[in-house]
Parts: C-alpha cells; structure tokens; sequence
C-alpha cells in the first residue's frame, strides 16, 4: 500500500468515525427555513412562477372557502 492510499484510508476512517459522534441541532428551524427558501425563490430565475403558483393557491383557496360558504347558505335555506 502506497503511503498516500494509507493516508487516505486514515482519513476516511476517521472522517467515519467522526461522522458517527453527536449532531450538531440545526441553527435554524424548518418553518423558517421554509420560509426564507421561499423568499429567495421569488428573488430567482424562477421568481414568476413561484409567485403565480402562489397566487394560485390563493385563488384555491378563496374559491373553497366561498363554495363553502354558499352550500351553507343553500343548506340552511332547505331546513
């Protein structure tokens, strides 16, 4: 075995090992990474599109809440 090969296999080994030990937490939590991925997506090359899906998910959500709506009304007019 080459010096060099042997080296490498000691570093391995120990990055292995290493890699085994404690995790460090995350610094930042997933709903605010979340959110900040978010952010800097609109700042992208994809900028318009992440912000028309969400304006269609807006628009979703809008058309649920007033089908919703008019299904209680027309329900409570039959009671």
């Amino acid at each position: 075995m080459s010096p060099r090969a042997g080296l490498a296999a000691i570093a391995l080994a120990a990055l292995a090992a290493g890699a085994c030990g404690k995790q460090e937490a995350p610094k930042v939590d997933a709903a605010t990474e979340q959110k900040e991925a978010l952010e800097r997506a609109k700042q992208g090359a994809f900028g318009t599109q992440v912000k028309a899906l969400e304006d269609a998910k807006t628009l979703g959500a809008d058309l649920d809440k007033k089908a919703r709506e008019s299904i209680d009304k027309a329900e409570q007019g039959t009671k």
